[in-house]
């Protein structure tokens, strides 16, 4: 059995010691943090939870248990490293892990933790689990503009792949084109972005008839890997 107060000490006592306060203060500045900030960079997290924690061979608890150890304090590298060890280790998570994780991504509040959990979390998690399609489908239309970020995202790396059910990404996604929220406008455009790397055609011929609803940053994004014709073709439809 791992030491699971040993093993979240440690990983702290690593990110302290990657610290750099100059950092803590730019970061708390630019994510409008109501977290305290210790100026430790992703890579540094990443890679402190990585020294901590490949050799252990850590169970599902365990790697629940310490997730939640790490999140309860109000530190965003803590936080971060929370997110990192759940998709490091994201092959151990349940189902039923779904409840914890929609109470993380909600008391998130930030892009930095959030997309992290909703795509390289919950997405395997999901593509593993199909009956919590059903989740998705609530988050979608949850009055929480972070939870419906959320559902989009979590969708976002298998059609990256070339695969993943765009039908449901264009289900959920067609509802919001018209939001006035930013962070839904970028995650549409970032979803329709990478579709698009390797299925333009699939993009293209979904924003098309949906071009006069959507925002100019989602069509920003959404046609950076169109043909010119087809980007013309969009932008002459708004």
């Amino acid at each position: 059995m791992v030491d699971v107060s040993g093993l979240v000490d440690a990983i702290d006592a690593g990110l302290r010691a990657e610290a750099v306060p100059e950092r803590a203060a730019g970061e708390k500045a630019y994510l409008k943090s109501d977290l305290d900030h210790y100026g430790t960079s992703v890579p540094a997290t990443r890679r402190v939870v990585k020294e901590h924690t490949w050799r252990r061979g850590l169970s599902h608890d365990e790697v629940v248990a310490a997730a939640g150890q790490l999140w309860r304090e109000p530190v965003h590298e803590r936080r971060a490293a929370a997110a990192e060890l759940l998709e490091q280790q994201v092959g151990l998570l349940e189902a039923a892990d779904i409840g914890l994780l929609e109470r993380l991504l909600r008391e998130s509040r930030t892009w930095a933790l959030v997309d992290n959990l909703a795509a390289s979390v919950v997405g395997p998690l999901v593509e593993r689990e199909p009956s919590l399609d059903a989740v998705l489908d609530r988050w979608a239309t949850d009055g929480d503009f972070w939870i419906r970020r959320s559902a989009l995202l979590a969708l976002l790396l298998p059609l990256r792949q070339g695969r993943g059910d765009f039908e449901q990404f264009g289900r959920y996604a067609d509802p919001m084109l018209e939001e006035k929220e930013f962070f839904i406008r970028k995650a549409i455009g970032w979803v329709l972005r990478d579709t698009g790397k390797l299925r333009p055609d699939l993009v293209h011929d979904w924003l098309l008839p949906r071009a006069s609803r959507a925002s100019g940053l989602t069509i920003r994004e959404a046609t950076r890997y169109l043909s010119p014709q087809q980007r013309d073709g969009i932008l002459a439809g708004r």
